[in-house]
């Protein structure tokens, strides 16, 4: 819980001084790109966190019983590929939603 309220802190911070870019006039897209943009980003956040949870827990149950090790690395490896595909369908909804 600390963990994510100092990761949400720093994402305000870096809101906070990227402001004078969001304070620029542009073309009248802009806004739209922006957006796809921080929806991308929220996506690879995401499937970063949901990998690592993945990867840290498979680890730790491989150490509390190595004999079925084998079986936890193939789920992993299937769980790992399932959220990718699910990452890359929404990186493509977010990167082409105005094209």
């Amino acid at each position: 819980m600390i963990r994510m309220l100092k990761t949400l802190m720093v994402a305000f911070a870096v809101a906070l001084i990227a402001s004078p870019v969001f304070a620029q006039e542009g073309p009248v897209g802009s806004g739209l790109f922006l957006t796809k943009t921080f929806g991308a980003g929220l996506v690879i956040i995401g499937a970063a966190m949901g990998i690592g949870k993945i990867g840290a827990t498979a680890v730790e149950s491989m150490a509390r019983q190595p004999e079925v090790a084998g079986n936890i690395q193939t789920a992993m490896i299937i769980a790992a590929a399932l959220i990718e595909g699910a990452t890359f369908f929404a990186l493509i909804v977010c990167i082409g939603a105005a094209n």
